[in-house]
């Protein structure tokens, strides 16, 4: 081989060795741009997660965090109407009772001018003022015995019957128990605080067992008033559903509650998916129309029909108008409340509903509206327009990432 021939043999093998490397280098750029897109994404992802709260999701404001929470903005339209109570509106200002507990009469002992006693003056004119409050309360005790007596014929003995319920020594009687559980379960006092405020309030301290043992006997003598209350929201033709976190026992569980304008059923269980729902039994049976959130777990139930939550759908726009500067969000809720205002109105004025063309117009609105947010958040390889059930539609098509 001469010298050119090596010289070129060698040249050759320097370029396919340096486009080897262009190859290496090509594929690790490549590699670090999909690590560089995924870490972009993973950012924003996680700065949308840290800018949603109470007003822009389905978060409680107790998620909010202490000094974190955004000034409450109403998402009312303006009515046009003065703010208290309208013309007509029944007021609640206290009113003179005809029958006083006690009257104190307040006289004048001299006249203020001459100074001459008054004391046997009759008076001339009353004005009535009067002062609403409690008396003075302490725990009342009653002490109950039973004689015995012996028959003076045949020389047997009879005792006499305690009350039903009055088995011991010495225990608290069912009204001291109402409140102990009114206080518990209604007002939301834990246990410590609900003897404390017994103790306070009426001289009658009671232990936490005593309290919880209570509001057990007080669970099953409800239990009939519950099973009304569930076949109630069952043969309802629109019921609300929702679940929020509770912290039971330490834990985090779930309440799940269900509800009509008249009725409300809750129960509490360390699950939120379907496993709870179909133990609470209530929406598995339900027959009506749905109003919930958009969980995933509520569109497994298919016997039922289904409708969001626009509650959720404004504070999850709010987030796509304020946090992703998408101008549709913001143009979609003024359309919501716009309809919400119409229909107010119509219910005031004695209306069944909105007249026929006011309903096409909200409706066109309303889609196009719709068709803006879908081109604006097109789906990953498919099409962009078209709302669908479930997860599918707006609430979780459009605003998924605000539900994270």
């Amino acid at each position: 081989m001469d010298l050119e021939t090596a010289s070129r043999v060698e040249l050759l093998e320097i370029v396919v060795a340096q486009q080897a490397t262009i190859r290496l280098l090509e594929a690790r750029i490549a590699e670090q741009q999909a690590i560089i897109a995924a870490l972009t994404a993973r950012v924003k992802e996680l700065e949308h997660r840290l800018s949603t709260d109470s007003h822009n999701s389905s978060k409680p404001p107790s998620s909010d965090g202490p000094g974190a929470k955004p000034h409450p903005k109403s998402q009312r339209m303006p009515s046009g109407r003065k703010p208290g109570g309208q013309p007509g509106h029944r007021g609640q200002t206290l009113k003179l009772v005809d029958r006083p507990d006690e009257v104190q009469v307040h006289a004048p002992s001299h006249c203020e001018a001459c100074g001459r006693s008054l004391e046997a003056v009759p008076a001339i004119r009353r004005e009535r003022r009067q002062e609403m409050d409690l008396p003075p309360v302490r725990v009342w005790v009653v002490e109950h015995q039973a004689e015995t007596k012996c028959c003076p014929g045949c020389g047997a003995e009879t005792v006499g019957e305690f009350p039903a319920g009055v088995v011991a020594p010495i225990q608290y009687g069912p009204g001291a128990a109402a409140v102990a559980v009114s206080l518990n379960q209604a007002q939301l006092l834990p246990l410590e605080r609900t003897g404390e405020a017994l103790a306070e309030l009426f001289g009658c301290p009671m232990a936490d067992g005593t309290v919880e043992h209570a509001v057990g006997v007080c669970h099953k003598q409800v239990a009939e008033v519950e099973a009304a209350i569930k076949q109630g929201i069952e043969a309802a033709d629109v019921a609300h559903f929702d679940e929020t976190g509770i912290n039971v026992g330490g834990k985090t569980s779930w309440l799940h509650v269900a509800s009509t304008p008249s009725l409300t059923f809750s129960a509490a269980h360390p699950k939120r998916g379907r496993a709870a729902l179909d133990e609470v039994g209530l929406l598995g049976s339900f027959l009506g129309r749905a109003v919930h959130d958009g969980l995933s777990t509520y569109w497994h139930y298919g016997q039922c029909e289904h409708a969001l939550c626009n509650a959720h759908h404004l504070r999850e726009l709010t987030f796509v108008a304020e946090e992703l500067g998408q101008e549709w969000a913001k143009d979609l809720k003024d359309v919501l409340l716009e309809i919400k205002h119409a229909v107010d109105d119509a219910r005031d004025r004695g209306l069944d509903g909105l007249a026929a063309e006011v309903k096409h117009e909200f409706e066109r609105r309303y889609n196009a509206m719709l068709e803006e947010g879908h081109r604006a958040n097109p789906q990953p390889g498919g099409s962009a327009g078209g709302a669908q059930g479930g997860d599918a539609g707006l609430h979780g098509r459009l605003l998924g990432a605000v539900r994270q």
